[in-house]
């Protein structure tokens, strides 16, 4: 499994990251206003964050290899690859719905229990803040979940969203450490190329479910789907 991809898309989409996040990095709670203090906050806050995107790579991982051992992976990475296409060109079919309200209003509660954690200038309070920070409703975290999704093992999903997370992590580290440092000029700018980063790897996904045999971008996905069923088959010397 290449790990470049979802590095990039971390890199490349940090810039939305400090718009989303950026509040929350430079507002962490910190027990003294000292460099030490800040260098160590912000560690644990990314910390917290990587941990998360782990965690759940993890899941969407083990549901990836469901997928890829009853041979449905191929579908789902058309299908995913073509929603992410489709949510660039159609966005008003996947922003302001009702289902969208829904969610919010059922993550209201989480964002106050998330809020309480600002009160509390220790450590583990920043670690906590990395932690939950990771779970926040986040486009750009859906896409490197779609990659673990159509990954073949829990694994491969949890090294996609490490890879990921380490690819978010200078951009928001050099705000919490430094303010803005990046001007709101050229964060703009920078945003603006997401809808094309979406685009990339959304035709990305969908070239690996057309299983044209091209290497790392089109694989053949039968011959992995026949070694991992041959291993659930039961032994010649067992019948």
């Amino acid at each position: 499994m290449d790990l470049w991809q979802p590095l990039i898309i971390g890199l490349l989409g940090s810039f939305h990251c400090m718009g989303m996040c950026g509040p929350i990095a430079v507002s962490l709670p910190l027990k003294e206003n000292t460099w030490s203090t800040r260098i160590i906050s912000s560690a644990l806050y990314n910390l917290g964050r990587v941990l998360t995107y782990i965690f759940l790579g993890l899941i969407f991982g083990l549901l990836g290899f469901g997928i890829h051992i009853w041979g449905f992976q191929q579908w789902v990475s058309l299908g995913v690859g073509t929603i992410m296409i489709m949510s660039v060109a159609f966005p008003l079919f996947f922003h302001g719905s009702r289902m969208t309200g829904g969610l919010d209003r059922i993550l209201s509660g989480f964002k106050r229990y998330f809020g309480r954690f600002f009160g509390f200038r220790t450590y583990l309070s920043t670690w906590i803040i990395g932690l939950l920070n990771g779970f926040l409703p986040c486009g750009l975290v859906y896409i490197a979940l779609a990659g673990a999704l159509v990954s073949t093992s829990p694994l491969n999903g949890a090294l996609y969203m490490m890879s990921f997370g380490l690819g978010t992590i200078p951009a928001l580290l050099a705000l919490s450490l430094l303010g803005n440092v990046i001007s709101l000029t050229f964060r703009r700018r920078m945003q603006k190329l997401i809808p094309f980063m979406i685009i990339v790897v959304g035709v990305l996904f969908v070239l690996r479910g057309m299983n044209l045999g091209i290497p790392y971008l089109s694989p053949k996905m039968e011959q992995h789907h026949k070694q991992k069923t041959e291993q659930f088959q039961k032994p010649k010397c067992c019948d």
